[in-house]
């Protein structure tokens, strides 16, 4: 028997369009049990060629059934990017591994305790539910569950992964005291335990700064609370050690919290943006002696104007350059640079500043920027105005157009918080005893600051 939610999926996929479907099953994957999703994942993995999970989608749509159904169709799910699938199968057969534990506790508490007990398999059911929640940003919940079943978890990767999906729901609480008490990191682990101590310690830092000193009441005007749920540039700095130049002033009713979703980029705010940027270097007292351009043409107009703008000269990016300011559009779209290059940035040479304009949230690049624009899902930029032929000028030519354009702000829908000047300067001061410390590690999920976004 078929829901309605699953007859218009079926009714996508017999259209020939498996996208539809994906956003018919994300919206009712957690409502219908994977029993009866899994004919219609079947046929649409064997569509796409995907036969591992066809398999085991075939394997629990036939009734096979049981905890190994439910696992092995919940992995082939996260092995093939459809999580969200794979959480509630999962979250089953961690409720079967469950009761048969148990089970196999009364059995050995029987009369003389003679019968065999039965394995535990929670621990490897577990840790993929782990996964798939944390694939999906649930961090709450991965955490809650790794708690409730902390006796299982050895330090790593277990209780690390505890004190990561806490700090990335805003539970600092948990994740300081989870990691505090874990056993040294070997040196597979300890990369990531010292990402989540520097996050830690950044997050620290916000909180008494903002409540301490005389900028305290200049930031009390970026957000109510310090490190609330709502205070993306707190989090921004906190998790990924960067500074959020400019928050949306629009949406935010409507639970955007200072990110774009879509956006039509213009050369005002890349103007404003790098007047921004000019903002943080001021109140950190950082002083590039030049500005680093990358070869592709976006990256290279916002590097000129950058240059222009400061009064600094432009050269081309030479990996392990100290004391410059490289300058990207969207690092997820650099052209002319190879992946080796673009690897070296998540190194930062002494005294290098990294710039991007448009900073993806959903699909976050491969390094972090130590100062972002903005944060979008979605951003088509000046030259490519939607209706319009795009603008095949030279980089030199929109160089021009973005500093000779008027870097004011609009006022946006009125129902956004203000994000004045002050606020930024105030943040920065007190965030540069921080800031450009440690790598420039990608950080995969936007934290505890929701947003709306586009599936």
């Amino acid at each position: 028997m078929t829901t309605p939610s699953l007859d218009t999926a079926w009714h996508h996929l017999e259209a020939g369009d498996p996208h539809a479907v994906l956003r018919e099953l994300r919206g009712l994957a957690d409502d219908v049990p994977a029993a009866q999703v899994a004919p219609l994942v079947q046929r649409l993995a064997a569509d796409s060629g995907f036969d591992d999970l066809a398999d085991a989608a075939g394997r629990l749509a036939a009734g096979a059934g049981g905890l190994v159904a439910l696992y092995k169709y919940g992995y082939a799910c996260v092995e093939r990017g459809v999580s969200y699938l794979a959480a509630p199968a999962l979250a089953e057969a961690l409720g079967l591994a469950a009761a048969e534990a148990r089970e196999g506790e009364k059995t050995k508490r029987g009369l003389f305790g003679r019968s065999k007990p039965r394995p535990d398999n929670r621990l490897p059911i577990l840790s993929e539910l782990a996964t798939a929640l944390e694939d999906e940003e649930r961090h709450a919940e991965a955490a809650a569950v790794l708690r409730e079943h902390e006796p299982l978890l050895r330090d790593w990767p277990g209780r690390y992964l505890l004190a990561y999906n806490a700090l990335m729901s805003g539970d600092r609480t948990t994740a300081r005291a989870t990691l505090d008490r874990l056993s040294a990191p070997d040196d597979q682990w300890r990369p990531a335990a010292d990402r989540v101590r520097r996050a830690l310690d950044r997050a620290d830092a916000v909180e008494a700064g903002a409540g301490a000193g005389a900028g305290s009441a200049e930031v009390a005007t970026l957000t109510p609370t310090p490190l609330s749920h709502q205070d993306l540039r707190g989090w921004h700095f906190a998790l990924t050690g960067g500074l959020l130049a400019t928050l949306s002033p629009y949406g935010f009713a409507a639970g955007m919290t200072g990110r774009y979703a879509f956006l039509q980029d213009s050369y005002g705010l890349c103007r404003h943006g790098l007047e921004r940027l000019r903002l943080v270097l001021d109140a950190t007292g950082t002083r590039p002696r030049s500005v680093s351009l990358l070869p592709g043409r976006a990256d290279r107009a916002l590097g000129l104007a950058a240059a222009e703008l400061f009064g600094l000269p432009a050269e081309s990016y030479r990996p392990g350059t100290g004391h410059t300011l490289v300058v990207a559009y969207d690092l997820n779209d650099v052209d002319g640079i190879g992946h080796e290059k673009l690897a070296a940035l998540r190194e930062r040479a002494t005294g290098e500043v990294l710039y991007e304009h448009a900073t993806c949230w959903t699909d976050t690049p491969p390094v972090t920027a130590d100062v972002s624009g903005l944060l979008g899902q979605t951003v088509a930029p000046p030259w490519r105005m939607l209706g319009d032929e795009p603008d095949e000028r030279p980089a030199e030519a929109l160089a021009a157009e973005i500093v000779a354009a008027d870097p004011t702000q609009d006022e946006g829908d009125g129902d956004t918080p203000p994000d004045p000047d002050e606020a930024l300067t105030a943040f920065a001061r007190v965030a540069r005893e921080h800031w450009l410390n440690g790598p420039r590690d990608r950080c995969r999920s936007s934290g505890p600051v929701p947003s709306s976004r586009f599936r």
